[in-house]
């Protein structure tokens, strides 16, 4: 993996590479926020230092409260159907 520099703006098929992601996660964390990106020409810009939040251990818990809330949801509409 290459080192990644904070101030140095990526495209998302490299933060995919460096962070051995799919297209549809890459996507997923786009939307959901966990990594913020800029929108330049139809395409998304991504600071390095957004790329390093993300492998945090912190963004990692986020993550995890937002799987379980939205895991709780669900079964809570199921339950109800």
């Amino acid at each position: 993996m290459s080192e990644i520099n904070p101030n140095e703006i990526y495209t998302t098929r490299e933060t995919q590479d460096m962070l051995k992601i799919s297209n549809s996660t890459m996507k997923r964390l786009l939307k959901r926020g966990l990594i913020r990106a800029n929108k330049v020409g139809g395409q998304y810009r991504i600071l390095g230092k957004e790329i390093l939040k993300s492998v945090s251990p912190t963004i990692e818990r986020r993550a995890v409260q937002t799987y379980q809330k939205l895991k709780k949801k669900l079964k809570k509409q199921i339950k109800n159907w």
